[in-house]
């Protein structure tokens, strides 16, 4: 698929969106977001066209790479699938991220904590980080967000059509992002598969993490050997133990006095 277009997916790249059903939309759609729907499947779920899903990628991609200071984009991700996401986008490119509750005023408070003015913003979810898109029009911040099929277009400059509720999609879109800036960069070579997995990009389950590693605990235990227990051995065995032992402390039949203490 790619032939001789370096930006063009690959084939790989194709199967790990398919993969993680980045294609697949909502059973609602907004007007702008029709010239992104492919088709509609039988149960009402619109089916987004990935070529259009690539192009805008790769668009995103360029525009971040032309911010001079990493650490003036700005990534925010309200749900939790894609606050890790966010959290390893900004550790590989260098930029700033916010997971979590965004608190109102960081963009326009300057007197808050937290005021921060960073020059582009890059949205997990239009609807649930409004308020970041809000302030972003009040102090005119460009906005870049991957927008679902019934995702609002309100003072968003860039739109990426895919899944963004979907706990792999959203870590699946963030990886090819980071990789697409870490190689328009320079970092790393198109040639070269890159050596940082997908997986470190989803989202994992604080209780699922929580029950893997009490399951490796139990068996690191199962592995060890039984230590003996000497309490449950009777008298005999315990006599066998030290027969033929010679010279005990509390043994009165051994002559100490004519044991040479000191050389002469």
């Amino acid at each position: 698929m790619s032939g001789s277009n370096p930006l063009a997916p690959t084939d790989d790249d194709v199967r790990k969106m398919l993969a993680c059903k980045v294609h697949l939309g909502t059973k609602n759609i907004v007007r702008p977001m029709e010239r992104y729907s492919f088709a509609r499947r039988r149960d009402g779920i619109h089916v987004l066209d990935l070529h259009c899903t690539w192009e805008k990628l790769m668009l995103a991609a360029r525009v971040l790479v032309a911010i001079e200071n990493p650490a003036d984009v700005c990534a925010i991700a309200a749900r939790p699938y894609g606050q890790r996401a966010v959290l390893k986008f900004a550790q590989h490119t260098g930029a700033h991220y916010i997971a979590g509750r965004f608190t109102p005023g960081t963009f326009t408070n300057q007197i808050q904590e937290r005021f921060v003015q960073p020059r582009i913003l890059l949205i997990t979810d239009p609807r649930t980080d409004h308020q970041a898109i809000t302030e972003s029009a009040y102090v005119n911040i460009p906005v870049i967000a991957f927008c679902d099929t019934d995702s609002a277009f309100t003072h968003v400059d860039l739109a990426i059509p895919c899944n963004n509720r979907g706990q792999k999609a959203v870590g699946m879109m963030y990886w090819l992002l980071t990789r697409e800036i870490l190689r328009l960069r320079g970092t790393i070579a198109r040639s070269v598969p890159w050596e940082i997995k997908v997986d470190l990009f989803f989202y994992r389950d604080p209780e699922d993490v929580l029950k893997k590693e009490d399951e490796a605990v139990q068996q690191t235990y199962i592995q060890q050997p039984a230590l003996t227990d000497y309490g449950n051995q009777d008298k005999s065995t315990f006599d066998k133990t030290i027969e033929g032992a010679t010279g005990a402390w509390g043994d009165e039949t051994n002559n100490w006095e004519t044991t040479q203490w000191t050389a002469e």
